[in-house]
């Protein structure tokens, strides 16, 4: 499980990389935007649905056409979801 300080480089790089505002990515996540103000900023931690799906966005991007996108979605995969990483492979 991901630690707090890990959750909010997370979401921040997650947002780097796709170039979403924190509004945006909260829409496609389906939560609110305050909600991924606060895993940013550290005072909360995504459940664990919040977590798969932000996983799933990752697998998503390692498909893109942009090589980019593919290689930073893969790094992520990897430093933040090792666990599951390793066993899809």
């Amino acid at each position: 499980m991901l630690k707090q300080p890990e959750v909010s480089h997370l979401i921040r790089q997650l947002r780097q990389l796709t170039a979403l505002s924190q509004e945006q990515l909260a829409a496609t996540l389906g939560v609110a935007y305050s909600t991924v103000n606060r895993w940013e900023n550290g005072h909360i931690k995504p459940s664990a649905l919040a977590l798969n799906q932000i996983r799933n966005m990752l697998k998503e991007l390692k498909d893109s056409p942009e090589i980019t996108l593919q290689e930073c979605s893969q790094m992520l995969l990897e430093q933040y979801f090792p666990e599951t990483e390793s066993t899809v492979r």
